[in-house]
């Protein structure tokens, strides 16, 4: 938790004005029970009318003074809590985005919404309540044990002796508390994870008839969160009524030898009930600091899920001398792509996802990526954009380590259409303007041309003004594909990558589509993962992997002719009179 405070660098004035006005609240509240007892002891025992009017007024001036101070504190501790939250997420956010794939992958999509979500808001009331209370309680507890000294020293040995059994009673309820919360957000990680799989996957499990089966495993991680809470619950619960036996105890004893010691003349009436009210004040300050524990003891869980997800270091970083993209050399006789004895492997993975790459790519050439499901064909053009750094070998764009760009000049040289169609909420142009944020509606309407797209946006209201669901849900599977295809053409990149983006396409539209990328997109280099030869044949190379490795490279006519493995997919997939051709 001691780690987040940094994020409250902004709000140094709120968090202090809190705590000192719920201290001057406290403060007004210590003097209540003086009045009391000087109303009693001089006005009500004298019948003194004027007196006892005096000492209301006091008391009433008294609570207006510590309503002002409350509503001073709450508004600037909150304030300080919600800009807390609000930097910490932003921040949280960020470093989530410069993770690389290989960080994303390992802590896992379902943990992190969790954590930016629940987690944040866990911390953000926990800030908020220490704000408000951490001094408060303490400063009563406190304030009320020296003033029950002030009153009569031998009642206050009491209070001396009531007071540790307490604290250790909440040390042991946040010692065996906080554990068990880690456990119920580890639970509520589990159920996230769920919830997005039902989701994302409701047209699968309802297409497999899933949807009982689906509900029961749902509904057991619900049991096990459930359970984790109802546990950690009653840990929690036992906090008051241990801390009310003990404190009833005590206003028990003190009132048993308040009264010998009124019947002795050592202290008068009013001060035994000073005395029981000071008792009071520290159990009510008892259960508000309850409350701040059972809090902070989940904001203390949270923070510490959130600091793993800080300390996560990003695998992929710029250098501190690095090449500008256009400082690049662009040489006719280097090559656009050059991947050098590349070799890669997942973190933890026991085996190297692609082993030993040793192939170059002319500027303007079209290369095909071919091989089985689980070969490398996506994980080779990850390597490009950088997203993953390679384990050995080199990967080099115009004669230069791709490590050796800053990112995003190296990304902007590159257009990428992912294997998943992935669209924003917006208008479509919105959208085509992620490639290009100065895009001219010319300039889209090409790129669109070029994706055949333009047939079917042009029927939509509004054209380009057309607004798309979350995720494009509002388009066919092709459409989305084709928008995608066109968002990355608006930016008119140096390398473009097709990473099996034309999978929901017909034959005829995808024909078209590689018509006009030969026509339309000269001097880009094109990088086409296809399972269909169909849509590779006509490349300038075409890699073949198999479990990792090249198995050939050439053209069509010369891997058929000489490599089995790209001849047995194509013989998989062409009629027998294609075969013969």
């Amino acid at each position: 938790m001691l780690r987040l405070v940094r994020y409250l660098r902004h709000y140094k004035k709120e968090s202090v004005i809190g705590p000192l006005f719920k201290m001057l609240e406290a403060f007004f509240e210590l003097l209540v029970p003086l009045v009391m007892a000087d109303m009693i002891d001089n006005g009500i025992a004298n019948g003194e009318k004027g007196y006892i009017y005096k000492a209301a007024f006091i008391l009433i001036l008294f609570g207006v003074l510590g309503l002002v101070c409350s509503l001073v504190a709450q508004y600037f501790a909150a304030k300080a809590s919600v800009g807390f939250g609000t930097e910490l997420r932003e921040d949280l956010f960020a470093h989530m985005n410069r993770l690389s794939y290989a960080e994303l992958d390992k802590a896992g999509t379902s943990t992190l919404v969790t954590r930016i979500t629940s987690d944040m808001n866990q911390v953000q009331a926990g800030v908020n309540m220490i704000l408000r209370l951490f001094l408060r309680s303490p400063f009563i507890v406190i304030g009320a044990l020296a003033a029950a000294f002030l009153v009569n020293v031998k009642v206050a040995v009491i209070f001396i002796i009531a007071a540790p059994i307490l604290a250790l009673i909440i040390y042991g309820i946040m010692v065996l508390t906080i554990p068990m919360y880690s456990k119920a957000q580890k639970a509520l990680d589990k159920i996230s994870l769920a919830t997005r799989e039902g989701l994302n996957g409701a047209r699968v499990i309802r297409a497999f008839g899933r949807q009982k089966d689906e509900t029961k495993e749902f509904c057991e991680d619900c049991e096990d969160l459930l359970k984790l809470q109802k546990r950690v619950g009653r840990v929690s619960a036992a906090m008051n009524p241990l801390t009310y036996v003990v404190v009833n105890l005590a206003i028990a004893a003190i009132i048993l030898q308040g009264g010998r010691e009124v019947n002795n003349g050592v202290i008068t009436q009013g001060e035994v009930i000073a005395l029981v009210n000071y008792m009071t004040q520290i159990l009510n300050a008892l259960v508000a600091l309850q409350i701040l524990i059972v809090s902070f003891t989940k904001a203390v869980a949270s923070a510490k899920r959130i600091n793993e997800v800080l300390a996560l270091q990003p695998g992929i970083l710029d250098k501190e001398e690095t090449v500008s993209a256009v400082e690049a050399e662009r040489k006719e006789n280097v090559p656009a792509v050059r991947f050098l004895n590349v070799s890669f492997a997942y973190p933890d993975a026991k085996e190297e996802a692609l082993t030993n790459l040793d192939f170059s790519v002319m500027r303007g050439q079209t290369v095909g990526i071919i091989g089985g499901t689980g070969s490398g064909k996506s994980t080779l053009v990850n390597l490009l954009p950088r997203f993953y750094d390679v384990t050995k070998g080199t990967v080099l764009v115009d004669g230069v380590d791709v490590r050796e760009y800053p990112q995003k000049e190296l990304r902007s040289k590159i257009g990428i259409v992912p294997q998943k169609a992935v669209l924003f909420s917006g208008s479509i142009r919105d959208n085509m303007r992620w490639g290009k944020a100065d895009a001219t509606d010319e300039e889209i309407e090409e790129a669109l041309e070029i994706a055949q797209a333009k047939e079917f946006v042009d029927t939509k209201e509004g054209k380009l003004d057309y607004k798309l669901s979350q995720g494009g849900r509002n388009l066919s599977g092709g459409q989305r594909q084709r928008l995608t295809i066109a968002r990355a053409l608006v930016r008119k990149p140096e390398i473009l990558i097709l990473d099996d983006s034309a999978s929901a396409l017909d034959f005829a539209t995808d024909a078209a589509l590689r018509k006009a990328l030969a026509e339309r997109t000269r001097g880009m280099t094109v990088f086409m993962v296809s399972q269909r030869t169909t849509t590779i044949q006509n490349a300038d190379l075409i890699v073949v992997l198999e479990d990792g490795e090249v198995a050939g490279i050439g053209t069509h006519f010369d891997l058929y002719r000489d490599c089995e493995v790209y001849r047995e997919i194509c013989q998989s997939q062409m009629a027998a009179e294609e075969e013969g051709a």
